[in-house]
């Protein structure tokens, strides 16, 4: 991060993407809930204050469903819309509920041999080599592994679920623009052929306790079925990726930090919280929904403006942490909002640590001696208002 450069970003631009902190900076100073015109065309407001940005995340009039203020455009709903994550009480608590045991922290913690396994076998395929791509050959296999075997789905599809949850986080403005609607068709014949499969022979996995419940009545209609298991496919590797790869880029730009790491391993959980802090894997909450007119410190905001929650500034802000643009995995707490707060807490925050603590720790331990083949500046960064990452991370072993 280029704290130095003193340049102006406009919001949204390839090089805001790049590097948003000044920005962020800037609007913190000047204007922390600041109205302005996001990428789809529509305008709103952009919070970027630590504790504005908890207040709002647990503010209920900000609603995250769309369609209940909308509700003449209730025919563009998807099964996607109807997952928790855009649900709000008391349909949110509900469709939580279901799946909240499988992501506790005792049931992930059951997992770690299996995450360990995972990695090790991922890091075994990269012996006798000398340069990888941390994201195609560790970073994405590792969570979407993971995430199948919880689901029951077959982990050879996993490439499939790649370019399907690319489609969904990046939106218009990514890789598959123009297909969109065709991945999204396309995932759901995928989920309703696999529900098939298992209402014939269920078995132990999630998909398996969902169809139960789905089929005993009133816990889940066959929209929100599919919208459930989207979810969990498309959120329960994407915040991992993006961890992995961020961690690895922030090791890499502050090899003081990497080499007190590889020296002291057992300082792996905070240095996960640390990196989690200094440059989230996701950049922007979900869309919130302002649900009547109502001022929210001291800005006046009509009914049905689109609010926008930037967590990695809020995680930057010097009001709350001590020099901010430093990343040091020395610190032992840390606040930070990468996972969010408030009912829409992300579910998976539990897997998404432990696979990162054992990605991290495991990998540099494995190979001390890493370097990025290019420079940090020639990265090239994901699109979309979502997720923080970048697509390819090329490293000499």
């Amino acid at each position: 991060m280029n704290s130095n450069d003193t340049t102006e970003t406009a919001l949204f631009t390839k090089e805001f993407t790049k590097d948003p902190f000044l920005t962020y900076a800037k609007l913190r100073k000047t204007d922390p809930i600041y109205r302005c015109l996001f990428p789809d065309g529509q305008y709103g407001w952009m919070i970027t204050r630590y504790e504005d940005a908890v207040e709002a995340l647990k503010d209920l009039r900000f609603v995250k469903d769309y369609y209940k203020l909308n509700e003449d455009e209730m025919a563009h709903r998807t099964a996607f819309d109807q997952s928790m994550l855009f649900s709000d009480p008391p349909d949110h608590k509900r469709l939580r509920g279901l799946v909240q045991k499988s992501f506790s922290v005792k049931m992930i913690e059951e997992m770690r041999t299996r995450i360990q396994e995972i990695t090790d076998e991922l890091l075994d395929e990269w012996s006798g080599k000398t340069s990888v791509d941390l994201i195609n050959e560790f970073a994405f296999p590792l969570p979407i592994i993971v995430i199948c075997e919880m689901l029951g789905v077959p982990t050879e599809d996993r490439d499939k679920f790649r370019i399907w949850s690319t489609s969904l986080i990046e939106g218009p403005d990514g890789d598959f623009a123009d297909e969109i609607d065709q991945h999204m068709d396309e995932f759901f014949q995928y989920l309703s052929q696999r529900f098939e499969i298992v209402r014939r022979s269920p078995g132990e996995d999630l998909i398996s306790q969902l169809i139960i419940a789905e089929e005993e009545g009133d816990k889940l209609t066959e929209q929100e079925l599919y919208g459930v298991v989207m979810l969990l496919i498309v959120a329960g590797h994407e915040t991992t990726v993006n961890l992995i790869g961020n961690t690895i880029l922030a090791l890499l730009e502050h090899p003081e930090q990497l080499q007190l790491l590889i020296q002291e391993p057992d300082r792996i959980h905070s240095a996960i919280e640390e990196s989690l802090r200094y440059n989230g894997p996701v950049e922007f909450s979900t869309s919130r929904w302002v649900s009547e007119d109502i001022e929210f410190k001291g800005k006046a905001m009509k009914k049905g403006e689109l609010i926008i929650i930037a967590l990695n500034s809020a995680d930057h802000d010097e009001e709350k942490f001590d020099n901010p643009e430093q990343f040091d995995i020395t610190k032992e707490k840390s606040q930070h909002l990468a996972f969010g707060k408030g009912i829409h807490l992300c579910l998976g925050a539990p897997l998404a640590r432990l696979e990162g603590e054992i990605a991290i720790s495991s990998l540099v331990q494995c190979f001390p001696n890493i370097k990025l083949q290019m420079d940090m500046d020639e990265l090239e960064w994901r699109p979309g208002m979502v997720v923080r990452g970048v697509k390819e991370i090329p490293l000499f072993l």
